[in-house]
């Protein structure tokens, strides 16, 4: 009951708050988007929970900006480490912390896997998705940065 409590006081102030679906209900994993960050990231792709990945992820996304994934990302000095800091402070650091995924990809992470195993292969491929990258394809809400299942319409 608290744990509601505190969402729907979240959502009444207004905050965008990050839940995503292994957190279903644990309102104190949830943590509103950092305005610079969603500014910035979220400009080009959806602005991912930052306990998606743990802290040594984020490091080097942060630090290799230029190369962001094929692409150059960079953002001033200041931006940077603003981001860099909020993202430290809010990685996750649970067991799915031991080991950051291969190339720091959200979507490598064994947790994601686990979590989509599911999703028919040919629904990764579909024009509307694209790439599991694509959150907002079926998670309706990933712009508010909710991933929960409730929230889920998968295209076919």
């Amino acid at each position: 009951m608290v744990k509601r409590q505190l969402i729907s006081i979240a959502a009444l102030a207004g905050a965008p708050f990050l839940q995503p679906a292994w957190a279903d209900e644990d309102a104190a994993r949830g943590v509103p988007l950092q305005p610079k960050y969603q500014q910035e990231c979220g400009a080009c792709h959806a602005a991912y929970p930052p306990n998606m990945l743990p802290a040594v992820s984020w490091r080097r996304i942060m630090i290799n900006l230029n190369q962001h994934f094929g692409t150059d990302a960079t953002v001033d000095a200041a931006a940077a480490k603003e981001i860099s800091t909020w993202l430290n402070a809010n990685a996750e650091v649970g067991k799915r912390a031991r080991e950051a995924p291969p190339e720091d990809r959200i979507t490598l992470a064994p947790w994601f896997k686990r979590e989509h195993d599911e999703v028919p292969a040919a629904t990764w491929k579909l024009p509307v998705v694209k790439s599991a990258a694509n959150c907002a394809a079926c998670h309706t809400k990933a712009d508010q940065g909710d991933y929960s299942e409730r929230n889920i319409r998968i295209p076919r």
